[in-house]
């Protein structure tokens, strides 16, 4: 198992993962708000320029070198903001960065290229797969599958996060060897028969709860990505107020940010 473990940037909390030690990385707490990236640079040892983009909950990965990297806080430039929901890096040194309150934040590493990814994963996106998306454009680039680290970090868990039977439909298809039109009940009980099944039930009618988590790993594993290449936080953004915003539980839009810088190969 892989530990994960919070430290401390001016006495504020984030956490980091283990199996990212070898490169700067954090997934921040509440208490960061309302800083942005270009703000939160400062945090994340040798990064020198910060990227985001705005996230519209789809499967689009972008490149650093498609995107304008951040102005400094103190710049009076502004730059327009892509859509896209993961940003993944072109040359050591840079940070890029993901917002979320209750969608899953997933960093990536290549140890041997030294690129690293930031991903959003909301349902949608990972009903459109937006994690396959992102590990095809790293192989695109040369990277090996074996050489990839991914930590998927705090989110909404399964124990508490309902949804309609319709949307874990739509979940499903991305893990499960049927044909889109294979009727609903007949999804859902595939899903249920998984072994450590990311559906559970729930009391009311064409309602279950989800793990979203355990979708995006049950992707990786069909992509033939190691579990021991995957680590996933066991906390939960809903049931822990003191340290995450949940947009689920307080229906506002505040985020928490997650980074990652890539390094030297």
């Amino acid at each position: 198992m892989h530990n994960w473990y919070w430290q401390h940037w001016q006495e504020l909390p984030y956490l980091k993962c283990s199996l990212l030690d070898s490169v700067p990385h954090g997934f921040l707490s509440r208490h960061f708000s309302p800083w942005t990236p270009a703000e939160l640079v400062k945090i994340l040892p040798n990064s020198t320029s910060a990227y985001r983009v705005k996230q519209v909950h789809g499967n689009l990965v972008l490149k650093t070198d498609e995107v304008p990297p951040l102005p400094s806080p103190d710049s009076t430039d502004s730059i327009e903001l892509l859509e896209a929901d993961a940003l993944l890096t072109q040359k050591p040194q840079e940070a890029v960065w993901v917002a979320s309150a209750d969608c899953v934040p997933i960093l990536i590493a290549d140890t041997q290229t030294g690129n690293v990814a930031a991903i959003h994963a909301g349902w949608r996106g990972t009903a459109s797969k937006i994690l396959p998306q992102a590990i095809a454009l790293f192989q695109a680039q040369g990277s090996q599958l074996v050489n990839l680290k991914i930590a998927m970090g705090p989110g909404i868990s399964g124990e508490v996060y309902q949804v309609s039977s319709d949307v874990a439909v739509q979940l499903g298809t991305t893990i499960l060897p049927i044909k889109t039109t294979t009727a609903v009940e007949e999804v859902l009980a595939a899903l249920f028969d998984l072994a450590e099944s990311p559906v559970l039930a729930d009391p009311e009618p064409d309602k279950v709860r989800v793990d979203v988590r355990r979708v995006n790993a049950l992707q990786l594993e069909q992509l033939g990505v190691s579990p021991e290449q995957v680590a996933i936080s066991p906390h939960c953004t809903y049931k822990q107020p003191e340290s995450f915003f949940s947009y689920r539980r307080d229906n506002l839009k505040n985020v928490q940010w997650s980074g990652i810088v890539s390094i030297q190969s």
